[in-house]
This record gives C-alpha cells, structure tokens and sequence, in this order.
C-alpha cells in the first residue's frame, strides 16, 4: 500500500515555497495547473490550489478558509535535524503553537502552517 496527503493551499507558489522549503521536498509533477506532487525518500505530499470559500465538498455549506481551523486528520513529519527544520517552518511562516522539548520520547513541535493547516514536526527519539 502507498498513502499519499494532500493539502489544500489558497496559492500553490506559496505552497511549494511552505512545504518544499521547511522539508526539502522537490516538486515531482504537475499533472494540472492547480497541482503539484512533492516527494523525498519516500514521502509524497500533493498540494492542491482551491480559492478561499470554495465548497470542499457537494452538499455541505462549509467553505474553505485559511485563518487557524480544526480539522480531525493532521500530518507528522518525523525529521532528524528537529531545530533546523522547526526554524525553517518558522522562518517560511509556521506557527508554533506549542513546543515540547522534554516531555515524552521525543521533541515535538505542535505547528500550524501559513494555511492554517495543523501539523506536528517530530524529532528523533531519545
């Protein structure tokens, strides 16, 4: 089995910038204009441009936004250089809504990206 994620970005430059740049991705393909496939070693991430209050789905009054929202699926990214990627996301525009350093089995960066998609940002464990 393969999963691959797809997010839902209001500008794909902006997107690519975000996610290719806090975690070294390279753009693989643009199968249309509004998407782009991302990858490194294993990891594929699909970026999909849709316009701030668009519908997200048929038959739902619901409409995209990109100011901080919930959603019940967020992504991990479990990195080896955790102060480096953690200050590149800053640096490309992240939140950093919470940040344990010595709590559990590993450093963990509780993230939002410029988005306002959650995201956690994992270290190696101890």
């Amino acid at each position: 089995m393969k999963v691959t994620a797809f997010i839902d970005v209001p500008d794909l430059d902006r997107g690519i910038a975000f996610y290719a740049g806090t975690f070294a991705l390279e753009e693989r393909a643009r199968p249309h204009p509004g998407l782009v496939m991302l990858g490194a070693e294993g990891v594929e991430l699909g970026l999909n441009a849709r316009a701030e209050g668009s519908a997200p789905c048929p038959g739902t009054a619901e409409r995209r936004r990109y100011a901080r929202h919930w959603t019940p699926v967020h992504l991990d990214f479990h990195v080896d250089a955790f102060d480096a990627v953690l200050e590149r996301a800053q640096a490309l525009g992240a939140t950093v809504e919470a940040l344990w350093r010595d709590e559990g089995p590993r450093p963990a960066a509780f993230c939002a990206d410029p988005f306002g998609n959650g995201f956690c940002l994992m270290g190696p464990a101890r």
